[in-house]
């Protein structure tokens, strides 16, 4: 009866506290690894902005390529990032813009030739 009692007991602090680590499929780090700070604003279709929370103490801006749909990180404090964020509507973390959609950050595969070496990417 005693082996029952503890194999219940740490089974439910198993289930508890997989379901406070996992955040239901939520991402639970930083995304962007490195940030561009080299303008490639001409080659920028949409810009999300996901703000500082408990996943990742910084504010992470990723903007999407007309060309392919690569996704890159952007330095938030480069001043041509500050104008493009100025210019281009923004989706942000818990609200859809009409062109962002849930789950469309995907790991990027690529890097344009004409930025390749520079551009730095989200894990």
């Amino acid at each position: 009866m005693y082996i029952i009692t503890i194999v219940a007991l740490l089974f439910f602090l198993t289930i508890s506290e997989g379901i406070s680590l996992g955040n239901w499929g939520g991402i639970t780090h930083c995304r962007c690894v490195g940030k561009e700070k080299k303008p490639i604003g001409r080659y920028i279709g949409r810009v999300e902005v996901k703000p500082a929370g408990p996943h990742c103490e910084d504010i992470e801006i990723i903007a999407t390529l007309k060309k392919n749909g690569q996704q890159i990180c952007l330095d938030p404090n480069a001043p041509w990032v500050k104008r493009v964020l100025k210019r281009k509507p923004t989706g942000q973390q818990g609200r859809t813009g009409t062109t962002n959609q849930p789950g469309t950050l995907d790991r990027p595969t690529s890097v344009p030739p004409a930025h390749r070496g520079t551009a730095s990417t989200y894990r």
